[in-house]
């Protein structure tokens, strides 16, 4: 058991929760909590702590369900056999607060290696449906745009400019399981993530002010990309110039604009709900 603060594993998996350049040097990344445990790719974790307070509890309930004869498995005893395959590291109380990023942790925590996926594999989908992220800065709206990104089925997430850390604990939390399942790319501009798109014969649609056509007025039915930008600024302009359309989300009352994570649902479900409707 690691009972000390100052053990060097303890150090690096502050690091890691702490520091982006980190998680980008080993390309690892820390998931906190039983739900993200249980759903990680077990080729994916690379190293689990837990307190024995956790690893008894998931026994103890795993063994009585045993005995009683319960069909189907709860979650505690999933855990606690992916803990038998995967191997765990015991840690003290103390030192799972040290290295939790949360205010109260749930006494597991785990490393997982960064997935890898690629513009093909985004591709393979004649009809997908594409989000590229522009300068988007809050952690709880890219997580947000994950979540329903894996809702609705779309392809794949492109993450380009100054868009937050996918990787940072807060990100990964309020995906809530989504960042497993929802493929994406990091691409230093939006005009070359937009480029790709559009040699591939992907409409790329623009949430943008200037929209004078309502979102729900388009077809995308076909291969199509929603653009959505920073918070406060929105798309970068030449960014903006480069769609191929520009949509428009009605508003009533003075607003101007709905959230970005808010808008991006809206376009990826509209898309969503109109590929459901095409006659087979």
């Amino acid at each position: 058991m690691i009972t000390s603060v100052m053990n060097p594993q303890v150090k690096q998996v502050c690091g890691y929760v702490q520091r982006a350049r980190e998680r980008r040097r080993d390309r690892i990344y820390v998931v906190e909590g039983p739900r993200m445990f249980e759903e990680a790719p077990p080729d994916f974790v690379r190293k689990v702590y837990v307190t024995e307070e956790f690893v008894q509890k998931c026994r103890a309930v795993s063994v009585s369900e045993k005995r009683v004869g319960q069909e189907g498995s709860s979650r505690n005893q999933i855990i606690y056999e992916k803990l038998q395959s995967v191997g765990y590291e015991t840690v003290s109380p103390q030192v799972m607060e040290k290295m939790s990023d949360t205010s109260s942790n749930q006494g597991i925590l785990a490393l997982l290696r960064w997935p890898e996926y690629s513009w093909e594999g985004l591709f393979s989908k004649l009809d997908g449906v594409y989000v590229v992220l522009e300068d988007l800065q809050d952690p709880g709206n890219l997580g947000t745009v994950f979540r329903t990104a894996e809702g609705a089925g779309v392809s794949g997430v492109i993450l380009t400019g100054e868009t937050a850390d996918i990787f940072n604990p807060k990100t990964v939390r309020s995906t809530m399981g989504s960042i497993y399942r929802v493929p994406f790319l990091y691409e230093a501009s939006a005009l070359a993530a937009i480029d790709r798109l559009k040699k591939q014969e992907i409409t790329v649609y623009a949430a943008h002010l200037k929209g004078t056509r309502s979102y729900d007025r388009f077809d995308y039915t076909k291969g199509c990309a929603f653009l959505i930008g920073n918070e406060g600024k929105g798309l970068r302009e030449g960014t903006a110039a480069v769609a191929d359309e520009y949509v428009r989300i009605p508003m009533a009352g003075q607003l101007e604009s709905l959230n970005a994570a808010v808008a991006a649902a809206l376009l990826m479900y509209e898309a969503a709900r109109q590929k459901r409707t095409v006659p087979l």
